[in-house]
């Protein structure tokens, strides 16, 4: 009996980190996915003649996006080690590409900013699927929480 009890207080604890884990790892998600889209807004004005500061404006808010993205992944990596040790497995990829930033100021032109554009637009939908994969695992998470819970007469 009190091994029992030892394995499920485990197992919530276990359960709580990986929670824990993920809600930091949803609150860098949804950053990202802001900076992104706010990105993407600017991205708009560039390719309708925004100009330099347009240009300029765009690339700090995709600087915001990748330093944010930077730390989602690093909560990802902890959110996915919190569910190995639930076994729970999970792998996520957000990448921004690095030349477009070059292209976007030194190749100014309708091209180069529908390539960033795209680029922006892959990035967000990236961000926005890692967001709703890790919604839906925190919600099983938090529900199998609650059933521990029940179980252990908390």
């Amino acid at each position: 009996m009190e091994e029992k009890n030892y394995k499920m207080r485990k197992q919530m604890q276990e359960t709580c980190e990986a929670i824990e884990a993920g809600e930091q790892a949803l609150h860098s998600l949804k950053c990202a996915e802001s900076h992104l889209g706010s990105a993407r807004g600017w991205g708009v004005w560039d390719m309708f003649g925004g100009g330099f500061f347009a240009s300029l404006i765009k690339h700090s808010k995709i600087d915001d996006a990748r330093e944010e993205i930077e730390r989602a992944k690093f909560h990802l990596l902890q959110f996915q080690k919190e569910l190995s040790d639930i076994q729970v497995p999970m792998e996520f990829q957000v990448e921004i590409g690095s030349f477009l930033t070059f292209a976007d100021f030194f190749f100014d032109g309708l091209a180069a900013d529908w390539l960033v554009q795209s680029r922006i637009q892959e990035a967000r939908e990236q961000v926005e699927d890692a967001r709703i994969r890790v919604e839906g695992i925190l919600m099983n998470l938090k529900s199998w929480y609650s059933c521990l819970r029940l179980e252990d007469g908390r």
